[in-house]
Parts: C-alpha cells; structure tokens; sequence
C-alpha cells in the first residue's frame, strides 16, 4: 500500500500543472460567461424597454427570464467542460505512452521499482479517476457560485433562481457528467471507471505485442461491450421484457464489476509475463 501511494502521488504530480490551468480555465470561463451573459440579457431588456418603449411584460414574454439555463447554453460554460472531457480522453492514453516514448523509455524505471507492477497499473487508474472526480466537484462549486453573481446582477423580476438539482435536470448533456442522484452516478462513473480499466488493458496488449497487440486491444475492447451488454442484449432478443428494471440494473453491476475484475487479472498477466525489461 505504501508503494501504491508514492507511486499515486507521483503520478498525480506530473499531471498537477496541466489539471490546474484547466480548473484555471474552467473557472474564469464560466465566470466570464455569466457576467457576458447577464450583461448582454440586461443590455436588450434596456433597449427593450427604454429604447423601443415596451413594456417589461412584452419583454419578459418575449425573451424570457434570465437563469442559469441560459447560461449553461453558452460556450462559455460547455466549452471549459468539452476542453476537460477531451483532454482527460487523450491522458488515459498519454498516461501510459509518455513513459514508453518519452526521454529514456521511462516505463522501464517505473517497471523495475522493487514493488508489485500492478501498483503502477493501478496508481495510473486513480489519477484518472480522481482528477475526474476533482473536475466534477469544482462544478458543483461553482454552480451555486454562478448562480449568486447572477442573482447579483439581474433584478429578482428578469431572472429565474434554480437550485443545483434544477440545473442538472435542465441539461441533459450536463446531467450525464454531474449525476443528481447516487444511482446514477454509480452508473455514468461505473461504466466510465471501467471503460478506463478496459482501455488500459488494451494498451498493455498493444505494447506487449506491438502490431499483433493493435488486433488484440480491438478485440478485447469488443469482447468486454459485448458482455457488459449481455444482460440488455438477453432481455432485447432472447427473452423480451422478462427482467425487471431492477433485477437488470443488478445484474449490470455484476458484469460490470466481472469485466473490471477481468481487465485487472489480464493486466497483471500482461505486465509480469509479457512485458520484458
């Protein structure tokens, strides 16, 4: 346990400087957005109004009231969150070649500490994770946040308050990387951890038998779905709506939880039997 820790912790630090300026980005960009956007709404409600003589109601009836539905609309707001989901997509990847194409062949090193491999396998999926976990927490921070600078600007008659759980419910794009509720958070990051333990195994295929391990790492990918789904897959064709919601819900669970257990073992497999220093 202590080995993983030394090696979570230096696998976190060499992420530290990109994951801040992200959270950096994030912040400032969905700020700026809601202050753009408050001013842009208050800014047609006065020409509206004063400028072309119309009455708040017209307006109101027209336009609609400001709230954070608007803004999460904006680019402001969905471009930080496209710009965190793409680069934690491409650092599942880079997490593992950097050490192999980087300056000295790095993997080596790591491969060589007197501790078990599989600490390395999985200090590398709780960076993953957390920095995702930490990215979806500074959201649910920040909402409230936005909502009381909008508050703050727009007069309590234009603005529509919301709370968290509305603003999750409004978008359901948004609603799929923030959960509203316990169950499905365990389904959106369940799957997602796992995806990430499949992905992982299919590199090590890939760098255990370079072009022959590319087929592999497909194949395996493709066999993992397909089991994944297997449940879906027997109550669509096989016995149709024979399942209850919950007993498929379970049952999900536990191929998930077989897949990710098989992903483990292949991994551990790959790393101390195919993968020669």
């Amino acid at each position: 346990m202590k080995n993983y820790i030394k090696l979570f912790n230096f696998e976190l630090g060499r992420f530290l400087k990109f994951y801040l300026i992200l959270i950096a980005i994030t912040i400032v960009s969905q700020i700026t957005g809601v202050i753009v956007s408050s001013r842009s709404y208050l800014s047609d409600a006065n020409e509206f109004i004063y400028v072309n003589q119309g009455s708040m109601e017209s307006f109101l009836e027209q336009y609609g009231q400001m709230s954070m539905h608007n803004i999460t609309r904006t680019l402001w707001f969905l471009g930080p969150i496209a710009l965190c989901v793409v680069t934690l997509l491409i650092y599942i990847f880079f997490i593992w070649y950097r050490d192999w194409f980087g300056k000295n062949t790095f993997i080596y090193r790591l491969l060589m500490l007197p501790t078990a491999r599989m600490n390395v396998y999985l200090a590398k999926a709780s960076t993953i994770f957390l920095m995702v976990l930490g990215l979806i927490s500074l959201q649910l921070v920040l909402i409230p946040i936005e909502g009381t600078i909008l508050q703050s600007m727009v007069p309590v008659d234009f603005r529509l308050d919301m709370s968290i759980q509305e603003v999750i419910g409004s978008f359901d794009y948004f609603g799929i990387l923030v959960p509203y509720s316990f169950t499905q958070f365990i389904i959106h990051y369940g799957i997602g951890f796992m995806a990430v333990f499949i992905v992982f195994t299919a590199i090590l295929f890939e760098r255990s038998f370079r072009l022959k391990g590319i087929v592999l790492g497909i194949v395996y990918i493709a066999i993992s779905v397909v089991i994944f789904i297997s449940p879906l897959l027997v109550d669509a064709f096989l016995v149709p709506n024979y399942f209850y919601a919950i007993e498929l819900f379970v049952m999900e669970i536990v191929v998930g939880l077989l897949v990710i257990a098989g992903s483990i073992w292949m991994s551990n497999y790959l790393l101390n039997r195919k993968i020669r220093i």
